[in-house]
């Protein structure tokens, strides 16, 4: 790994550097996983075995129907999110993402309040309104542009990164760190070099709101009190290491993965145009076609039968979510993305108590995001001298670029 640059010096990469055991390009991801529910809504094994990390060991069993995924996120004292401990807690921390029971409940409840509606209805407008409009500021001339590397790989980071109070020279730093975090499985020397790199800067960065409080996350997280409880600094690190890669890679791809469904289809595009109050449902149908992230990890604390199958104790259990929010038990023409879908619901953002927090965050940064770019790149379409989009990844799913021009 190379030297990371020092903090106020501003660095810059390809959206797609690092990634390669994140994308991991197995052309046929929606097949294979048809395929496999075909033959039940639970498998023994895992139907993408083969492109797995070498810190990663296979799924004993894979979760492919809707219903039996409902069933194991549902219930956590047969289900537990303790398995990420192993995944993700060398270089995060102790999260939320592998709490269960009372200490995820207390947990919890300390850091709710930093997403409360109140606080999301101010940063719509005083900080994400205010970071599209630069980045679209930037572009707006040209009548061309690169949106992945222009827009939806940089409004997220940059929105965390005021939320949590950070200079702007730091806001790429800390997307490749998000990058490196998430790499873990894959290499893990880069992943814990970037726990070890993100720990020490925030460790400064805490220790100054500690004495002098702001108007920001950090602070918020430093400050907060709930009956009686108070989040220790490993806490708010733990915390803060999650919100980077949840809140940054996860809404970075949804929302590309959201204009490539409106783009490659015109009709799409001209009737959330035509009808803006359309937006909101064309998000959730996104999140729903077209998951960032494609799976959620569980491990079986007690011998059951899940569709069919029995699972023992100790087996893990990885619940497809592209595969649940593509069942024909539950959607029609599952694989269509479908501005006119009824009643929408989904397994992206979980289900039972381990559902994402910031859900609402991403939704309105999305929201905000693309009625920004309708309002301020008239006659937005696809390139039609570049290559067209494709969404790719197994782990993770999102384009590579997505060249447009408008105007």
């Amino acid at each position: 790994m190379t030297d990371a640059p020092a903090v106020g010096e501003i660095e810059s990469f390809d959206p797609n550097a690092l990634q390669d055991g994140l994308l991991l390009h197995v052309t046929n991801v929606h097949e294979r996983l048809r395929e496999a529910r075909e033959r039940g809504p639970v498998m023994l094994g895992n139907p993408f075995a083969e492109t797995l990390g070498s810190n990663l060991k296979p799924a004993d069993v894979t979760v492919l129907g809707f219903d039996a995924a409902q069933e194991v996120l549902s219930d956590p004292d047969t289900y537990s999110a303790g398995i990420y401990e192993m995944i993700m807690g060398p270089v995060m921390g102790r999260t939320l993402l592998q709490m269960d029971g009372a200490e995820h409940r207390a947990n919890r409840a300390l850091v709710s309040p930093a997403f409360r509606t109140k606080l999301m209805q101010r940063w719509e407008t005083e900080l994400v309104q205010v970071v599209v409009d630069e980045l679209i500021d930037s572009m707006v001339e040209r009548g061309k542009a690169d949106l992945v590397r222009e827009f939806t790989f940089a409004f997220p980071v940059q929105v965390i990164a005021r939320l949590l109070g950070l200079p702007r020279s730091d806001y790429p730093r800390f997307q490749r760190l998000s990058i490196e975090l998430l790499n873990v499985v894959y290499d893990w020397d880069r992943g814990i070099a970037a726990a070890k790199e993100m720990g020490e800067y925030l460790a400064g960065v805490l220790a100054e709101r500690r004495r002098e409080p702001s108007d920001d996350l950090i602070s918020e997280l430093a400050t907060v009190e709930v009956d009686g409880s108070t989040l220790t600094d490993e806490e708010i690190f733990a915390f803060v290491r999650l919100m980077l890669p949840a809140g940054v890679e996860t809404t970075y791809r949804s929302s590309g993965n959201l204009l490539v469904a409106l783009l490659t289809k015109p009709e799409n595009l001209e009737q959330v145009l035509a009808n803006r109050a359309q937006l909101p449902r064309a998000i959730e149908e996104a999140l729903r076609w077209e998951p960032p992230i494609t799976s959620i990890v569980r491990s079986c604390v007690r011998d059951t039968t899940l569709g069919g199958v029995e699972v023992d104790a100790g087996m893990t259990v990885n619940i497809s979510v592209a595969s649940a929010n593509r069942d024909p038990a539950r959607y029609s023409n599952p694989d269509e993305f479908d501005l006119d879908r009824k009643n929408i619901s989904h397994f992206t953002f979980g289900h039972g108590p381990h559902t994402c927090l910031g859900m609402h965050l991403a939704r309105m940064e999305s929201r905000v995001a693309l009625n920004a770019l309708f309002d301020r790149l008239p006659g937005l379409r696809l390139d039609p001298d570049a290559e067209p989009p494709k969404i790719t990844g197994v782990a993770f799913r999102s384009p590579a670029a997505l060249p447009v021009v408008f105007g």
